[in-house]
């Protein structure tokens, strides 16, 4: 497999050499390791790597990848971080229009017909910035010996991969995982791993989001060794019965070997699971010898576990957290790996055109969250994290939309430990694809084109694959500001195909009336005013109404909340929204006068395109200061909490 340049240029291209998405569970060599929270089986990359900067593919060191490439030139760079924060290219805000827009003509790949590829519009454009990384690592003595993998949490925007000389893969898709097995070219010592990583491919089409335009290896790179049986994936599902106080838990695993022929009976094993809760073990089963997958193939196991006496139920009041522990034991007895998640017993679903959490009615007093730090752009912490789950609590907040592309792991933990609802979106915007002068969608994408429908289905795949154990999700979001057409069609009905009780969330149906009964289970709406909202529930309303955007917190803003809270008690159908949106985009920069630190917003950068201050409307600022509309926030969403 060699790597090809074009592929920037090719919507059908968006994965070579990736492993499957699969669970974001955690691994440990032993029940010590779990307890712990620390795990052998897992190495970080993070930290300094060899670092150049190109501004265009033309001019990129090629041959980079070579063990023997004279990388004596290269720079250093702190890995997470985007490349813009460490000094390199320009930083770059903007909100609707695609960053090139006035600079040079630019179409999406086959928008305008099948003929119409735009072969070399960004492996041959005189401005696509290059980050070419290089680091060198010994193996850690717990990954020697077995199957090693890699996985980048997060890289903007297209990335390609190789290990020891040779090429492993590439990825797109800016924030989900992308994972790749390292086994055929691993050592135990000395190995060199090199990135090249590129501002803009196709991929700059469907990430159109409002927000700074970055680029880099931003978010953790880790390697994970897979024992001789291992957890590939897995999918628990609490059950609940009618009654909302008994249940099961059904669990699909897929289990892999990595044995020799002389090996294959010792290996065999069982797989034990045990359900615990604070107080103790809730629930065991065992399944059968693991000895059906020949040689090095992988196994299904499909258990259900009856739970014993009444359930505890998860919501935003009492996030009540089950642990399942799943440990694979090989034929002698010896634990090989345990694998662990949290676990969440509620029920949402749609009755008599109602959300329902648990049986109750849900309200969402929620906001749109983009991650952000002052300091590091997306590349944020998990302090930052647990100071927004704090902040949401203190002001009544129990919703959040991740604004407009999955977030990263931790989030998730922290949102099923304190009971915050996720709306869980898709990596897709492609909003300057259509909203020019009004509504104007004759390019856009994904729309019907057949050369973006996989893309983006496997975006959503991406998605559900790696958050579904995850109780605090109950909406799956297919993306932004994408209009509707064919492909999101195609997204809406993956979802609904994997059929895990969650309910699909799409709001651009609203321009495009034709999809309304195939794409979205709720009218959603962005700055609908209370009229409006009345005038749809007054009409035989189709679905429960979700504002997943209002208020627009920029300047002196939140005024007439009210107008919106009063509609909960009037409309059982109306479930409430999501403030736009809860942190500034906004950068510290010092003053070149005072020499003082500030806070630079969009435009501050000699950007251009840019739509300035626009990246500033959140309830908070940059710095995590709450502004005053927050007293506002913490008011009306406490009347409904």
């Amino acid at each position: 497999m060699k790597p090809d340049i074009r592929w920037l240029d090719d919507p059908q291209t968006f994965r070579v050499g990736q492993l499957p998405a699969h669970s974001d569970h955690r691994i440990y060599a032993n029940e010590n390791e779990m307890e712990r929270g620390e795990s052998s089986l897992c190495q970080s990359l993070n930290g300094k790597w060899q670092f150049m900067y190109s501004v265009n593919p033309a001019s990129r060191p090629v041959d980079f990848y070579r063990e023997d490439y004279p990388a004596d030139h290269f720079q250093e760079i702190q890995v997470p971080c985007h490349i813009e924060m460490a000094g390199y290219d320009k930083i770059h805000y903007i909100n609707t229009m695609y960053p090139w827009e006035g600079k040079m003509y630019r179409r999406p790949a086959y928008a305008l017909g099948a003929d119409s590829a735009q072969e070399g519009a960004f492996s041959k454009a005189d401005y696509n910035p290059v980050g070419s990384y290089r680091k060198i690592f010994d193996l850690k003595e717990g990954l020697r010996g077995k199957r090693v993998c890699i996985c980048f949490e997060g890289v903007e925007q297209a990335v390609y991969v190789w290990l020891n000389g040779q090429f492993v893969g590439y990825a797109e898709d800016s924030f989900t995982p992308s994972e790749f097995d390292l086994t055929p070219y691993i050592k135990d010592q000395g190995n060199l791993l090199a990135v090249e990583v590129y501002k803009n491919s196709t991929a700059a089409y469907l990430e159109d989001q409002d927000f700074f335009r970055f680029f880099g290896i931003y978010r953790n790179v880790t390697l994970y060794a897979k024992p001789k049986l291992h957890v590939e994936d897995m999918w628990v599902k609490p059950c609940l019965l009618e009654d909302l106080t008994r249940g099961s838990l059904d669990i699909q695993m897929r289990i892999s070997r990595a044995v020799s022929e002389t090996e294959q009976e010792e290996t065999n094993g069982r797989v034990k699971i045990a359900l615990t809760d604070p107080s103790g073990c809730y629930g065991t089963a065992q399944t059968g010898v693991i000895a059906e997958a020949e040689g090095n193939a992988s196994l299904a196991v499909a258990v259900s576990m009856p739970i014993d006496g009444s359930v505890h139920l998860w919501d935003h009041a009492d996030p009540y957290l089950y642990r399942l522990v799943v440990m694979l034991v090989d034929s002698q007895g010896n634990v090989t790996e345990v694998a662990t998640c949290a676990v969440g017993f509620r029920r949402i679903e749609i009755r008599d055109k109602v959300i329902l959490l648990n049986g109750k009615r849900l309200i969402i007093n929620g906001v749109n969250r983009h991650e952000w730090s002052a300091d590091s752009g997306r590349c944020i912490t998990v302090k930052e994290m647990e100071y927004d789950i704090e902040c949401f609590r203190r002001n009544n907040i129990n919703a959040v939309r991740t604004c407009h592309y999955p977030d990263q792991i931790p989030w998730y933990d922290l949102c099923d430990i304190n009971g915050i609802y996720v709306m869980a979106e898709t990596n897709l915007e492609s909003h300057g694809s259509w909203q020019k002068v009004g509504i104007e969608p004759s390019w856009n994408v994904p729309g019907s084109v057949p050369e973006w429908k996989e893309a983006v289905i496997d975006r959503a795949r991406s998605n559900f694959e790696t958050f579904k154990n995850h109780p605090s999700v109950l909406f799956w979001s297919l993306g932004n500001e994408s209009y509707a057409g064919d492909n999101i069609e195609a997204m809406q009905r993956f979802f609904k195909d994997k059929d895990d009780g969650r309910i699909v969330h799409y709001e651009g149906v609203v321009n495009n009336r034709a999809y309304e009964d195939t794409i979205s289970d709720v009218e959603s709406r962005m700055y609908a005013t209370p009229a409006a909202i009345e005038e749809y529930l007054e009409n035989d309303p189709k679905k429960p109404f979700i504002l997943c955007e209002y208020m627009h917190d920029m300047g002196n803003s939140l005024g007439g909340m009210k107008s919106y809270i009063d509609l909960i008690d009037r409309y059982p159908m109306y479930q409430g929204g999501f403030i736009w949106d809860y942190i500034d985009q906004a950068v510290w920069a010092e003053d070149t006068v005072t020499g003082r630190k500030t806070l630079r917003y969009g435009g501050d950068f000699d950007d251009r395109p840019s739509d300035y201050e626009f990246s500033g409307d959140g309830i908070m600022f940059a710095d995590r200061t709450e502004k005053p509309a927050m007293q506002e926030v913490r008011y009306y969403y406490g009347l409904h909490e």
